[in-house]
């Protein structure tokens, strides 16, 4: 029978939402930085407060049980509300003030963060953002798991329990070798995609799915345009791959101005009806009160794309 007295602490609750997640005691431990034995005694506290079990244990599996999985929705959004409560005690309601973490994935962070670091320290110096750079599907977990605040991520991020706010759509460009047949052009087609060797990021990466998906609109097999073998981990390693004319690639043009102004590059764009772009936004927990807030950043974010963009006409 429950104790009606009872009330469960946010430390309880976050050791209940980190297990839940994560299907695993060590780990959640770990992401919580407490002991084993400690996070155990939280969660039997916490069932024995409630007369309720909510996590099913067995030497080889951690399950959530019909009960617990009820209950998890209330203890995420009571977390969310704590954590809201905690960041507007410390200056007006709505106003970015205290610590945030952001996530954004490895295709944008390096472009649009020096303006928008430069325009929250001049716009909201109260504010300490903290940076997770990584791939989508990492940066989804976080966010399911209370590690990061909010992401920014193309869209759509395909994940239950997330709110997503479109920010803006980003076009491509074709980056080539300087004596490739279509460098300098600028009415490319989808179908012109089939003359070129491209290089891909590796699997996980959001832009290396987006390419795919653009050859399929092309009509074109993705095994057969795309270099399956050559990959690489970041959009610098692959500039290089193309000066050294082991093929071309495609860039989102925030991107233009970092990685695309060394010899040996040549660019080229797609005509004006066609659409070969990826759409950017902001992805936060639905159960958060803090959309105020985040709107604001999303504003700063969309400001920094269009800066970093500014800068990315080639030369």
């Amino acid at each position: 029978m429950n104790n009606k007295e009872y009330r469960p602490t946010l430390s309880q609750l976050r050791t209940f939402v980190t297990i839940a997640e994560n299907k695993h005691f060590g780990t959640a431990a770990t992401k919580l930085g407490i002991s084993q034995p400690s996070l155990s005694q939280a969660l039997v506290a916490l069932e024995q407060g409630l007369a309720i079990q909510l996590i099913e244990r067995s030497t080889r599996r951690v399950i959530v049980t019909p009960a617990g999985e009820e209950l998890l929705p209330y203890a995420k959004a009571t977390l969310d509300a704590a954590d809201a409560f905690l960041a507007h005690s410390r200056g007006t309601h709505g106003t970015l003030i205290g610590p945030l973490t952001i996530g954004i994935i490895p295709t944008i962070a390096p472009y649009i963060l020096p303006a928008l670091l430069t325009s929250i320290n001049e716009q909201y110096p109260q504010l300490e953002p903290h940076i997770v750079e990584d791939q989508t599907r990492h940066l989804l977990q976080m966010l399911r798991d209370g590690q990061i605040d909010l992401a920014v991520m193309a869209l759509p991020s395909e994940a239950t329990g997330v709110t997503e706010v479109r920010l803006y759509s980003e076009d491509f460009a074709v980056v080539v070798p300087e004596n490739h047949r279509l460098a300098g052009r600028t009415d490319l087609g989808l179908a012109d995609l089939d003359q070129l060797d491209l290089l891909l990021l590796d699997d996980g990466h959001c832009l290396h799915d987006q390419i795919i998906d653009l050859c399929r609109k092309a009509d074109l097999n993705p095994t057969e345009a795309t270099n399956s073998v050559t990959r690489a981990s970041s959009l610098t390693t692959i500039m290089q791959l193309v000066v050294g004319g082991l093929g071309s690639t495609l860039v989102p043009v925030s991107a233009v101005g970092t990685e695309c102004r060394r010899p040996g590059l040549a660019m080229a764009t797609f005509r004006d009806d066609v659409t070969a772009q990826r759409d950017i936004g902001l992805v936060y927990r639905s159960s958060s009160s803090r959309a105020e807030e985040f709107s604001i950043l999303g504003r700063l974010t969309t400001g920094a794309f269009r800066s970093a963009v500014g800068e990315s006409v080639p030369a």
